[in-house]
């Protein structure tokens, strides 16, 4: 009998590591940590010309930027952001630098993304051309023979309100839209209205990791009454507009586009006070632009821009 009762025991002891090893493999896995709230989104890009809602802000030439956007989520929908960037420019002025600040919240509901915020471009180093002098008074250095010249103010820094959408309809293809409220647009005096549509197509990844798209804009520019220093005038509304090529390949992207607006040489002089005109003609005297100067900053333009964006949570882990 004793020996039955220790069998027994000893069988039983035996048994219940197994038990608890049986136990411990049918556990469920622990949760997947939660995302961090904190990240940072940064880049980089080159381009050959720097447009801005169709009108160049570089004289038709190069321009790089980089930006750096600290951002905060307060929950999967929710993210608060201010940021940092900045673009190199050629202004009539002869400010060679834009500088931003900016910053907002993001809210999403399911496939509709949402942003709001406020921006401010700032512009150092700017210089007053007044034409009230000799030609070096003026932006272009030359009088016209109509009277007048092309000027500009030292600051042309401003901020702009702006609220944003984007809607996926699928997987591939996205629409969107824009509005920036300013009032003061580029300092002028002048209120300034921007609204605009968007749409993007994206095919799927190709077997070496490039991903192709195309995209498009249409908005449109709505400005009022400038200040005395640019003569009291009523800046035309016009309409912009541009489409596209490109793909991205990690956190590489290249984009072709073609960017136009209706502005005519005339309405773009005014408009820009742009400082490589030197000859005036009959054909550019309008109620807007007494002095008969045209500009072609607000012409056609093709584009090209290769740029990098990352962000820290995903690319630097």
């Amino acid at each position: 009998m004793k020996k039955l009762v220790f069998a027994a025991a000893t069988a039983l002891a035996l048994s219940a590591p197994a038990s608890a090893a049986d136990l411990v493999t049918k556990a469920p896995p622990l949760a997947a940590p939660p995302a961090p709230a904190w990240d940072v989104a940064f880049g980089s890009a080159i381009t050959n010309d720097y447009i801005f809602r169709g009108v160049t802000q570089s004289n038709h030439r190069p321009s790089v930027s980089a930006y750096f956007e600290p951002r905060y989520n307060i929950n999967p929908n929710l993210q608060l952001y201010a940021g940092i960037a900045g673009n190199s420019i050629d202004f009539p002025n002869r400010a060679a630098a834009e500088v931003d600040f900016y910053g907002g919240f993001r809210p999403t509901f399911g496939k509709l993304a949402l942003d709001f915020g406020v921006w401010y471009y700032w512009y150092p180093g700017g210089r007053t051309f007044d034409g009230l002098g000799g030609p070096e008074t003026c932006t272009n250095g030359v009088f016209s023979p109509f009277g007048g010249c092309n000027t500009a103010k030292n600051n042309a820094s401003f901020i702009e309100g702006y609220a944003k959408f984007s809607y996926n309809i699928t997987d591939a293809f996205v629409i969107g839209g824009n509005f920036y409220y300013s009032p003061s647009f580029l300092n002028t005096g002048a209120d300034g209205e921007y609204l605009s549509g968007t749409a993007k197509y994206t095919w799927a990844s190709l077997p070496n990791g490039v991903t192709p798209y195309i995209s498009g804009e249409f908005g449109r520019q709505w400005l009022g009454n400038s200040d005395a220093f640019y003569g009291n005038i009523k800046y035309a509304d016009y309409n912009t507009w541009n489409i596209g090529f490109g793909w991205t390949w990690k956190v590489f992207t290249v984009d072709l586009r073609y960017v136009d607006s209706d502005l005519s040489k005339a309405e773009c002089n005014a408009f820009t006070g742009d400082f490589t005109v030197a000859t005036a003609s009959i054909a550019n005297v309008t109620p807007i632009n007494t002095n008969g100067f045209g500009s072609n900053w607000c012409g056609s333009r093709f584009m090209a821009k290769l740029s990098a964006d990352l962000t820290v949570n995903t690319n630097l882990k």
